[in-house]
């Protein structure tokens, strides 16, 4: 059984320099398309450097004191593409040109026919994550709205069409691991937020058509985008209350950051919040203090038993050590108010 206060990780975890080319991965916008060229290791070698890699990742998190793991998506070249390029129907080999969530003109597959998902695409890394711990454990998939803001569609009748065809396949990969003894699915939805007027139109019905169904804990995660690529954010959410619809039980917020007015937790009661309180942003790890004082903040609002403390965001792009150091105040951090609230 977690503790209260349960530490988790939001889904990412730095790639060793040895395995992909962390310059230039920071120095493009995050891929929707393929990516072989961020991989430093050559075929045949890939898949055992991706493995060693992922242990690697496991453990830190396992010694830093997190209580629910993810494998810290190491095989992956973004959070979304590894899920996006394996479904049918998708042309990613002639993509579109968008205009990405930083203004920037972005690359993205083309949706050309029906949306299906004809083998299991996670399955093989949460195996190998229950496998190597004992730690409870966490997979991450992208959203079905996202997915729909990051393809161009050409076969459906209109973008909420796209988002409920996309969340039918999330759906059956999500019963999939479940059923293989993931503890927690997270869905990641970021563009919730770059997006509010067509997330207001039809992302509460996609995502609750994506957990239809679900046992167990299941996460929704919105952002601000990646610190190292967002540096200027909002102090507040342009898409959030409407969440309080979904089905999801644990709704996933940045919040260091961004310093973001917690008086917004109200509108989303009943919900278990994954609350950030580790700054990406910043190069400095913070102390165990920091983190308990933040998740203190967080209990002006919740009760304990509704509290996850967490990263604000994916770490990749950090430095491994740094990774490693806010991951260990956090788990510091949690331990402080477990013991204060226990008297």
């Amino acid at each position: 059984m977690a503790p209260l206060l349960a530490t988790t990780v939001v889904g990412s975890y730095p790639q060793p320099d040895w395995l992909v080319d962390r310059e230039l991965l920071r120095s493009r916008l995050v891929p929707r398309l393929s990516a072989n060229e961020i991989w430093r290791v050559p075929e045949p070698y890939l898949n055992e450097a991706k493995d060693d890699a992922t242990l690697l990742a496991i453990r830190d998190m396992e010694r830093a004191g997190i209580d629910i793991i993810s494998d810290g998506e190491i095989r992956r070249e973004s959070y979304s593409n590894h899920f996006a390029l394996a479904l049918d129907g998708i042309d990613a080999e002639n993509p579109a040109e968008v205009i990405g969530r930083t203004g920037a003109k972005t690359l993205v597959p083309r949706v050309v026919g029906p949306i299906r998902r004809s083998r299991s695409i996670e399955s093989a890394e949460a195996h190998f994550l229950m496998r190597n711990t004992n730690h409870k454990t966490k997979v991450t998939l992208p959203g079905p709205f996202t997915l729909s803001q990051q393809a161009v569609n050409e076969h459906y009748a209109d973008e909420a069409e796209v988002a409920l065809a996309y969340a039918a396949v999330v759906n059956a990969e999500a019963r999939e691991l479940k059923s293989a003894g993931v503890d927690v699915i997270q869905l990641d939805e970021p563009w919730l937020q770059a997006r509010p007027d067509a997330a207001m139109r039809f992302a509460v019905p996609a995502i609750n058509r994506a957990l239809q169904g679900l046992d167990g804990p299941n996460v929704v995660h919105l952002c601000f985008g990646y610190a190292e690529l967002v540096r200027d954010k909002p102090s507040g959410y342009s898409f959030l209350p409407q969440l309080a619809d979904c089905i999801a039980d644990t709704i996933s917020i940045e919040a260091a950051q961004p310093k973001l007015d917690l008086g917004v937790l109200r509108d989303l009661c009943g919900k278990t919040i994954l609350l950030g309180v580790l700054d990406l942003g910043s190069p400095e790890v913070e102390s165990a203090e920091e983190v308990a004082s933040r998740i203190r903040h967080g209990l002006e609002f919740l009760p304990a038993e509704h509290l996850t403390p967490a990263p604000d965001c994916g770490m990749k792009y950090l430095p491994r050590a740094t990774a490693f150091g806010k991951l260990k105040a956090l788990a510091q951090g949690a331990a402080l108010v477990r013991h204060e609230l226990a008297g």
